[in-house]
């Protein structure tokens, strides 16, 4: 890391612990649902939020975002770990500097494959091998890609990014990709592709919670 990018980091990072957190609320209320924001300090903007954190965005630092940890949730430790192992690769983020709590990242652009159901954007098959590939490279550096679904991966500029490795150290077998991967081949490329259709989060959701019983009770 240069000494102008080391110099960034360390003001944002004064950003955080002095504007962001001392007036950010977040909560988890179910621990299979993404947290709840409740409050975020100017002039920060939340980006998004998962089961375990929430990102988010200032504009004086376009090129990096801070994930922040609910109350109670556990993993950041092993999230560090993740991108330590994975070092540079272009179809991960690289995290630049670590808090009790937070995190300080590489901002990847582009659209979620989720978003895209929603907005009838068209996933190019290049998306699906991009994340193959990725998913591999991590394998190759000791990792186990754990909970790759559509939120947690996306299309930048015809390419596939995955956003999300908080869950790679779980050695417990995880089949979430590949019933992704089916369900473009079987679904989304034979009706999706040629109607451009758009998915309402309703019915997204629904289908992420359907899935998430099937494997649930099929696999248990």
């Amino acid at each position: 890391m240069g000494s102008v990018m080391q110099h960034n980091i360390l003001y944002l990072i004064a950003c955080i612990q002095q504007e962001l957190l001392p007036t950010l609320h977040l909560e988890s209320k179910e621990p299979h649902n993404p947290i709840v924001v409740h409050q975020v300090p100017l002039p920060w903007i939340c980006l998004g939020a998962g089961n375990y954190a929430a990102v988010f965005a200032h504009p004086d630092f376009p090129e990096q975002v801070v994930k922040v940890y609910a109350p109670g949730r556990p993993g950041i430790t092993d999230e560090v770990e993740v991108y330590r192992r994975l070092g540079h690769h272009p179809a991960f983020s690289e995290c630049y500097a670590s808090g009790a709590n937070f995190l300080v990242l590489k901002r990847l652009h582009g659209i979620t494959l989720y978003d895209c159901l929603h907005s009838g954007v068209l996933i190019l098959p290049q998306v699906i091998l991009d994340i193959d590939e990725a998913l591999d490279y991590a394998r190759s550096r000791g990792l186990f890609p754990h909970d790759v679904h559509g939120r947690n991966v996306m299309m930048s500029s015809g390419r596939g990014l995955v956003v999300d490795i908080s869950d790679f150290l779980h050695q417990s077998p995880c089949l979430a990709w590949q019933d992704l991967k089916l369900a473009y081949r079987w679904i989304y490329r034979p009706i999706f592709w040629h109607l451009c259709l758009r998915v309402p989060y309703i019915l997204l959701d629904g289908v992420r919670a359907g899935y998430r019983l099937f494997v649930y009770f099929s696999r248990s």
